[in-house]
């Protein structure tokens, strides 16, 4: 236990005293606990305060310039006091106990505001740093006037001492963000907790997280500048933050380019989104990366205790992200947007277990026909996901999100596998029918592509001359050269290669030279309704009359009327795809489907 000596009267304020009240200020300010949440950690040590005290007040009372405020208080309702005249400010300046066992009879203090205010007793202990800076006092305090033993003057120098240990605790083990200097995420978590205990703030508040950039944004940088210099930008953003809103509101640095701070009692969301909007351009201007850096801003309006902190982090970065994605500064929180990015989430985890399952993932069939002689030549694979609890799920829907991860890898090799399986069976039942499997970018980025293509078909026993790969335009565009070696690769296999969805990607026709693909699939969004639409027409005319001059075979998709095969094969279209010739089948469907259209064929013939 400290050797601190007790006053039991007061004494008058030393040249020490005010250098240690200088030095007090200073450090209360590094340590950033003013005006931070109540916390239980403090809380629990004010009550056993109390207790041996059997006093119905005591407080963890920290000297700012003008105030004695309140870090944890028991039957106090104010938050702070005038630091005029207040006996904690003594002891923060002395870093000695003071006992004023009758404040009335006291003179200097029989006027103050604790005074005035009908209290009688008094003891504080000092709160002093390692280095002996005081920062204010453990008090307790009654309404009528007593003695005290040197058994509680030990125990409330000990409480004091467990006090500083817990500001301590929290400044220095994990709670303090080395680069900003800025409480981190831990401490947010935790304070968000502390919040809902005091009942002054279970009030709708509004918190805020800035985001200074995006993900992609931060690794270019990273890249290109070095993480030094990113490291500078987050403590300028960090000052300013400090400097305009921090001063009555704790700053929290809860990732790396990211902070979030609680907006001001009673704050309206249109005066919330003016402030934002302010400080948003202000740290923009501030680091010598404006030009490079687009920082956007997430409002959630939340009432705690009614949520988890690490709920609320995701709701703000839900909305920072739905201000990004939208071209706009300051996103607030959307449920029904919420809802949506938490399904996409749910798709992209529970593909792994699809993959393993034997009944999630499904293949289906669309017939390739080709126009001149109405036989079918080809298959286009198409991939169905039976969710367990989300039901059926769109490809339209899952793919996308899919493409967007690492998973994208192995659901194109799970859907290559399945489709050369269902060849090898045709083929041993004496059905000869090549197959076309999508492919992404992801894929024909990947160097070892082509020899895992070909492992593939090796296993499954299929001739390469049954296989068709599509890849779109932008697949294409995203890395050329790399595309270009991997597909000339699959070409070299003996692989067919086409090129899907033409027409909505890039719209380079000069590189369709330059590409090992001898398919052309033009998009359906050309061709829906290509019977009234003069100038589609000449569009789609030109598409294929380039495309056979560069020895490309077209395919047409989306035909769902007579009149566009009509306009078709007038232009020479070689294949059609669609819902005028077979929806999309499972094997067994196509199967019975196939020998339907030969025995058409057959009459027509």
């Amino acid at each position: 236990m400290r050797k601190i000596p007790v006053m039991h009267m007061r004494t008058d304020e030393s040249n020490a005293g005010t250098k240690s009240k200088v030095t007090g200020f200073s450090v209360l300010k590094k340590l950033d606990i003013l005006d931070t949440s109540p916390c239980e950690s403090f809380d629990r040590i004010t009550r056993i305060a109390s207790q041996i005290f059997d006093l119905p007040i005591a407080a963890v009372s920290l000297s700012d310039v003008d105030r004695q405020w309140f870090k944890s208080r028991v039957g106090v309702q104010h938050e702070s006091i005038p630091r005029y005249l207040a006996p904690c400010a003594q002891v923060s300046d002395s870093a000695n106990i003071l006992v004023i066992k009758d404040m009335a009879a006291d003179t200097r203090y029989c006027k103050s505001h604790l005074g005035q205010s009908g209290i009688r007793f008094y003891a504080g202990a000092p709160l002093v740093t390692k280095e002996g800076f005081g920062l204010g006092a453990l008090c307790v305090l009654g309404t009528e006037p007593r003695d005290v033993t040197e058994r509680e003057i030990r125990a409330l120098t000990d409480l004091a001492d467990m006090v500083m240990a817990q500001i301590e605790l929290q400044h220095a083990y994990g709670r303090i963000d080395p680069v900003s200097g800025l409480p981190n995420r831990k401490q947010f978590y935790d304070d968000i907790v502390d919040l809902a205990k005091d009942e002054h703030n279970l009030a709708v508040r509004l918190v805020v997280l800035i985001d200074l950039a995006g993900t992609s944004q931060i690794d270019d940088l990273a890249r290109v500048i070095g993480p030094g210099h990113l490291d500078a930008c987050v403590k300028a953003a960090a000052c300013l933050l400090k400097e305009e809103v921090g001063r009555h509101r704790t700053i929290y640095n809860v990732s790396n380019t990211q902070f979030t701070f609680l907006a001001a009692h009673g704050s309206r969301e249109e005066d919330t989104l003016a402030e934002l909007a302010h400080l948003l351009s202000r740290l923009q201007e501030v680091t010598d990366l404006h030009f490079l850096l687009a920082p956007v801003a997430g409002i959630f309006p939340f009432t705690p205790g009614c949520i988890e902190a690490a709920e609320l982090l995701k709701a703000l970065n839900s909305a920072a992200q739905d201000a990004r994605q939208g071209n706009s500064q300051v996103g607030l929180f959307s449920l029904e947007l919420d809802e949506k990015h938490r399904r996409h989430f749910r798709i992209s985890q529970d593909l792994k277990a699809a993959l393993c399952s034997k009944n999630q993932l499904s293949l289906v069939f669309q017939p390739r026909i080709d126009l001149t002689s109405g036989r079918c030549i080809a298959v286009e694979v198409l991939l169905r996901w039976q969710h367990p609890e989300l039901g059926t799920i769109s490809p339209g829907e899952f793919i996308p999100i899919i493409e967007r991860s690492l998973g994208i890898r192995d659901l194109t090799f799970w859907v290559l596998n399945a489709a050369l399986k269902q060849v090898r069976s045709w083929i041993d039942s004496g059905l000869s029918l090549p197959v076309s499997v999508n492919v992404s970018a992801a894929n024909i980025d990947d160097g070892a592509f082509a020899e895992h293509v070909v492992a593939a078909l090796m296993r499954h026993g299929v001739p390469p001359t049954h296989l068709e790969l599509e890849v779109t335009e932008s697949a294409i565009m995203k890395n050329t050269q790399t595309a270009v070696r991997t597909l000339e690769s699959l070409r070299d296999a003996g692989v067919a290669l086409s090129i899907d969805d033409f027409g909505t990607g890039y719209s380079s026709l000069s590189y369709l030279q330059k590409l090992p693909t001898k398919v052309l699939k033009i998009d359906q969004s050309f061709i829906r309704d290509l019977e009234s639409d003069e100038r589609g027409q000449c569009l789609v005319q030109s598409m294929i009359t380039l495309s056979h001059d560069l020895g490309y075979r077209v395919v047409a998709e989306g035909i769902e009327t007579a009149a566009v095969r009509k306009v078709l094969t007038r232009m020479s279209c070689d294949e059609g795809q669609g819902y005028l010739f077979a929806k999309p089948l499972a094997a067994p469907a196509l199967e019975a489907w196939l020998k339907c259209d030969l025995r058409r064929t057959r009459t027509a013939a």
